[in-house]
């Protein structure tokens, strides 16, 4: 049933455009040969970059591509100030309200625990806390730095929130411990409109990389490239998508992790991978390079003899940098 669904889906996004060649070439391997080939036809399609520009056309990319998130944090810690947009379900971005803040009196990126600085990345949202003691103002929404990529580098710290002033109005520091804090009545407001669980923060300083849609198109493309060759067992092209500088948080290198996905794809089992929720975002980061963070809900079955040998269904991040039109994964989840 779930090809079948996808088959439709497929099949009326290509009637919109009437009969061209491709929905002619779709609905001929389906009259031919079956679901199974026309599935195969349109995971094609999903490796085709000018599939995803015609997807990214009407939708509003500056800081990304989401399906999962409904709310965007977005906070210039040099200004600094914080923005909340509101993300429709066709992609368009809505800023609610910008305002200034309090964020820790270190420059660049957060290294240590206690280094009073405010991390530059992308995080979401763990917890909406109330019941704080005063100095944090109405509530705080607590982040998960450190995240996966922060720990393959070794990052620590902790306890990064977004919150608010003292709710008696004294406070003499001109900065927070890392945190970003600001005016409670906004945060009052921002506290009943968005559920964490929903929303993303991307942190950066002075600059961030604001992504074409031929960018964001070529890596969806990839995304789905990497899935093609895992679905696949093609080992090589599969560790193609992988930096040498990769870095698991448990401190896994990339031989290792090479090493550790031979003895895996030598099982050589059949596997069906979904992804769903997929969302696209710049990583801001002190080298300036060009990287992206790639999160989507995975659901993961693979089979031996016909039989099934493995089954998860898991929220993964990809950490890439993308260079010379490639992307390399540096981190995963």
């Amino acid at each position: 049933m779930r090809i079948w669904r996808f088959v439709i889906a497929a099949f009326s996004c290509c009637m919109l455009h009437g009969f061209d060649a491709e929905t002619a070439k779709i609905i001929q391997t389906y009259r031919t040969t079956g679901l199974q080939n026309t599935a195969k036809l349109l995971d094609t399609y999903l490796q085709d970059k000018a599939f995803w520009l015609q997807i990214l056309q009407e939708r509003d990319t500056e800081y990304g591509y989401f399906e999962r998130y409904k709310y965007l944090f977005i906070s210039d810690k040099s200004l600094p100030n914080l923005m909340l947009y509101t993300i429709s379900p066709n992609g368009k971005l809505e800023l609610v309200k910008e305002v200034s803040a309090l964020v820790g009196k270190g420059k660049g990126n957060k290294r240590l625990s206690g280094d009073l600085t405010t991390p530059i990345g992308v995080y979401d949202f763990t917890d909406k806390l109330t019941k704080l003691p005063p100095y944090y103002g109405p509530l705080a929404y607590t982040t998960d730095y450190p995240n996966n990529y922060d720990r393959s580098l070794k990052k620590t710290g902790y306890g990064i929130w977004i919150h608010g002033l003292p709710l008696d109005g004294n406070r003499e520091e001109l900065n927070t411990k890392g945190c970003i804090a600001i005016d409670n009545n906004v945060l009052s407001d921002f506290g009943k409109l968005v559920d964490y669980r929903q929303a993303l923060l991307i942190s950066y300083e002075q600059k961030i990389h604001k992504p074409s849609k031929d960018e964001l198109a070529q890596i969806l493309a990839q995304l789905y490239g990497w899935r093609a060759a895992w679905l696949a067992n093609d080992l090589e092209r599969y560790l193609g998508f992988y930096s040498r500088e990769f870095a698991r948080p448990n401190g896994m290198k990339y031989n290792a992790f090479a090493s550790y996905k031979r003895q895996v794809f030598a099982k050589n089992e059949e596997k069906v991978i979904n992804f769903s929720d997929i969302s696209v975002v710049p990583y801001p980061n002190e080298e300036h390079r060009q990287m992206f963070r790639i999160s989507f809900t995975q659901d993961y079955r693979a089979y031996k003899n016909g039989k099934s040998s493995y089954t998860s269904s898991s929220y993964k991040i990809l950490y890439v940098i993308y260079e010379n039109g490639d992307m390399r994964i540096v981190s995963e989840q």
